[in-house]
């Protein structure tokens, strides 16, 4: 494997993608923050040696290298999934070539079904904690150079990160909560009861992404930030008819408080 991200990385440097000191991954709907990166090189995810091809509707499958609150980083418009049929080393691949390239930090959007009963759609939620319920990407034979066989997860989303973005958000009077996020591999909605039962064992919220990225950044020792954005809402009494295109609109109604945020944090790393 560290063969193929050698590889990759050593592509993009020869584009001019060097250095990045953080990288981010954008969620469903929530692609717009690159509308504030001072753009380098803006590449397609199939002209990427062993890249996988982004096939949801509302990601956009491009590499975006540049400025963003003073920092210079390395952005996904859009991210793969277990449900498009990739297996857990390409969903998780693109995390290992940006640590290869040389970030320090991770961060990590998404679009979720709140099952907190105190939720609003359009609320962003700090992920504190995850539940995963997907296959784990480490599964399989370990290579020690890139990671140990066993790594810690006693602290998977970065506290010093979580606090610090806290304040930044406070400051800009922006309300924001904390939770765990509970990961399935859709690419259904979960049904009533499935909610509840989520809800039962400690989740907040519920969605098709994002823990094998922090799974494999951590086992990469590499420091994560990630929010929820809530689109929709698993609670009894509350739950209602869910489109893929619902989740889009929601996201995007508060993707413009999650990029303060973001942009605030990245430049205080």
């Amino acid at each position: 494997m560290l063969e193929n991200i050698t590889k990759t990385a050593d592509f993009l440097n020869s584009l001019g993608i060097r250095d990045p000191e953080a990288g981010i991954v954008l969620g469903t709907g929530l692609g717009g923050l690159t509308a504030e990166i001072d753009i380098q090189v803006e590449i397609a995810y199939k002209d990427i040696p062993d890249f996988p091809l982004s096939t949801v509707q509302g990601h956009a499958g491009k590499l975006i290298y540049g400025d963003f609150g003073g920092r210079k980083v390395v952005a996904m418009k859009g991210r793969f999934h277990y449900y498009e049929g990739y297996g857990s080393e390409q969903v998780t691949f693109p995390i290992r070539v940006m640590k290869e390239l040389g970030i320090r930090a991770l961060f990590l959007s998404n679009a979720a079904g709140g099952v907190n009963p105190d939720f609003r759609i359009g609320d962003i939620m700090i992920i504190e904690d995850h539940i995963c319920l997907v296959d784990n990407p480490l599964i399989g034979p370990n290579d020690d150079r890139i990671g140990p066989r066993f790594p810690d997860m006693s602290e998977p989303y970065d506290r010093k990160l979580i606090e610090k973005a806290e304040g930044i958000a406070d400051g800009l009077g922006i309300p924001v909560t904390r939770g765990v996020y509970l990961s399935t591999t859709g690419p259904t909605f979960e049904t009533p009861a499935e909610y509840r039962f989520f809800r039962i064992i400690g989740a907040d919220a519920v969605g098709m992404s994002t823990v094998p990225e922090v799974i494999t950044a951590r086992h990469m020792n590499l420091p994560v930030f990630a929010v929820s954005i809530i689109t929709d809402l698993g609670v009894e009494g509350k739950i209602e008819y869910t489109t893929h295109e619902s989740v889009q609109q929601a996201a995007e109604h508060s993707e413009e408080k999650m990029t303060r945020i973001m942009k605030e944090l990245i430049a205080a790393i």
